[in-house]
């Protein structure tokens, strides 16, 4: 899906690509979903982030068709600002605010997965270790209490930050998922780590052969 502003909906399209899926290109102006199977939000600053993260881009008219698909157990994917973007939806709890140290991170964040059970995360081991680029400047989670028990309580948590907290997540939460497990946010990209040419290595593609597994047993 492309936003104004997304900039990394080419990386996710190579992704589902090195997975052997069939990428197609959604625009957020129209409001046809185009008969995917399922759906990824990428990264970058939708909108320009000229309100709050993710804020405008909810409203785009293709989020409501994508919204009611979601709700009817489409797998749905966001990845940075598409996490935000999904947040805002209220597809997910809790929203993403600025890092705790102000400033914009770059790294290769190593995670773990703690829920290996979504349409998503199927490909990994519950509590394996892995490690994918993360990049950000609003990519703290926030939460009430109440919520964030919630979350631990029902296994909502799809991984966590290991060795180092790179932007202030409440529990060092990397991402979550709904109670049906086929929507995810993940703070770091998996998109940037499916080929040993780039980035640390392939940690990343179990995401996207994840879900095209779950959509043939399905």
């Amino acid at each position: 899906m492309t936003f104004p502003g997304s900039l990394d909906d080419g990386d996710a399209g190579r992704a589902v690509r090195i997975a052997d899926g069939d990428a197609v290109s959604l625009w957020h102006g129209d409001a046809d979903l185009r008969g995917v199977d399922a759906v990824v939000l990428p990264g970058g600053f939708s909108y320009g982030d000229y309100l709050r993260c993710g804020a405008i881009a909810r409203f785009a008219p293709i989020m409501e068709p994508l919204i009611d698909a979601a709700h009817g157990g489409m797998p749905v994917l966001g990845i940075c600002n598409g996490f935000q973007v999904l947040c805002e939806a209220h597809l997910l709890p809790g929203a993403l605010v600025r890092n705790d140290h102000r400033k914009f991170v770059c790294r290769d964040q190593r995670l773990r997965i703690e829920n290996a059970s979504t349409a998503w995360t199927s490909a990994y081991e519950k509590d394996q270790e892995i490690v994918i680029p993360l990049k950000n400047g609003e990519g703290g989670y926030v939460a009430d209490e109440a919520t964030l028990d919630r979350l631990e309580t029902e296994g909502r948590v799809v991984a966590r930050y290991l060795e180092i907290n790179p932007n202030g997540s409440y529990r060092d939460i990397a991402g979550v998922t709904n109670e049906r497990g086929n929507v995810v946010g993940l703070m770091p990209h998996p998109e940037h780590a499916v080929e040993e040419l780039t980035g640390p290595g392939t940690d990343g593609l179990g995401f996207f052969t994840s879900v095209l597994e779950s959509l043939v047993a399905a």
